[in-house]
């Protein structure tokens, strides 16, 4: 038999009826603290020698079955969730870096993570270096150098830049290095990081993942030793998952492949339209032949492309300021993945925790829109981008 499709996997995958109450959907179980009639079952279960939940800052059944889901959408082994992406990618960095520890990663990250790498974890003793994402030869040099771990992003926010996955978590490993990759803007739709080697995947889940806009989230999913690690930081520090998010992100992950693939078709289609456009300066998305890495993009992501795409308009930050606000089918935000089309500058978006030398050192131009693309009609997006772009 062969293997499922993706909208299969997405619906299918983890889903079981629940044999409480025979419902198809995860019970969404909102509990603090869970009883037993003896202490030496609740012992068993706190020390896990029986299966069982305590405390939902720990666990929780609801949210168990969220990371059960992620885990074989993911190819993983195991997964643990977390509040928001950023917790995730957080405590997976402080649950495998130590004092001395040395780190590599590109500077094309999203701009809090970057931040980690620049200003937080050298405050703790972290030797960190930040290479150029585009200069393979540089990573592949800080790697050989000799590194604990190697985090990378692809495609990269907002610039939408590619990494050879499978060559850099291949030099990594010769190291003995743990790899971790952020796969929100691949999804696991169109990207399989796991499958490259990579031994963590980190998810935005408040992105694609849910693609509502109602829930933060983030995710880690990988190894089950390193899960491990890592789900025992969050245990102690506390920033999980509820429940009730954890049952709008398995609603979500139903239509996660219907989602991704109609953005995916828009996405290509709006970055063509904006590559003839005269106003536009640069567009960047891996799907079209004109990127840089697009033979790698193809490789590394047989699913698509992804929803996201970056373009920089003539006039700088003054220009997009007048262009933005005449979108009639574009929300000015700070999400992207959702299946309403949003947009907005990195100084507000991606790198808004960054100064605008930082962000012109990591090469992003004020004048760069990031144009996340939901499941609307494409006509009416071009159209409405058409008009919009006519101001200049």
């Amino acid at each position: 038999m062969r293997k499922p499709g993706a909208s299969t996997q997405c619906v299918h995958l983890g889903s079981k009826t629940d044999p409480a109450t025979r419902s198809m959907t995860t019970p969404i179980i909102e509990n603090s603290a869970y009883a037993y009639d003896d202490l030496e079952t609740w012992r068993a279960v706190a020390l896990k020698e029986k299966s069982g939940d305590i405390y939902s800052r720990n666990s929780n059944p609801t949210v168990r079955a969220f990371n059960e889901k992620m885990a074989l959408l993911e190819g993983a082994e195991s997964a643990t969730d977390f509040s928001t992406g950023m917790a995730a990618i957080n405590t997976a960095l402080f649950a495998l870096l130590s004092p001395g520890s040395r780190a590599v990663t590109i500077k094309d990250a999203y701009g809090a993570t970057y931040l980690h790498f620049t200003e937080i974890l050298p405050r703790f003793g972290v030797q960190c270096e930040v290479c150029e994402t585009g200069d393979e030869a540089a990573i592949l040099a800080a790697i050989g150098k000799g590194c604990d771990l190697l985090y990378l992003e692809t495609p990269t926010n907002p610039l939408l830049r590619v990494v050879d996955l499978e060559k850099l978590i291949a030099a990594a490993h010769e190291v003995g290095a743990v790899t971790i990759t952020d796969n929100t803007f691949g999804t696991p739709v169109n990207q399989h990081p796991i499958q490259l080697g990579s031994d963590l995947v980190v998810h935005s889940a408040t992105k694609f993942i849910n693609g509502h806009n109602d829930v933060t989230a983030g995710v880690v999913c990988g190894s089950a030793d390193l899960v491990e690690k890592i789900y025992r930081y969050r245990e102690l520090t506390g920033p999980c998952l509820d429940a009730h998010r954890a049952s709008l992100l398995l609603r979500s992950l139903k239509t996660l492949a219907l989602r991704v693939q109609r953005q995916n078709d828009n996405a290509l289609q709006m970055a063509l339209y904006l590559e003839k456009h005269p106003r536009v300066l640069q567009v960047n998305y891996p799907g079209l032949e004109s990127h840089p890495m697009h033979a790698i993009a193809r490789k590394q992501m047989p699913g698509g492309f992804g929803g996201v795409l970056s373009f920089e308009i003539e006039g700088g930050l003054e220009a997009v300021s007048r262009v933005l606000p005449r979108l009639q089918y574009a929300a000015l935000a700070a999400n992207l993945g959702q299946v309403d089309t949003v947009v907005g500058p990195p100084s507000t978006t991606s790198h808004v925790e960054c100064t605008e030398e930082e962000r012109r050192a990591a090469g992003i131009p004020e004048g760069l829109i990031r144009y996340a693309v939901g499941i609307e009609d494409i006509q009416d997006l071009m159209e409405d981008m058409e008009q919009a772009l006519a101001i200049l």
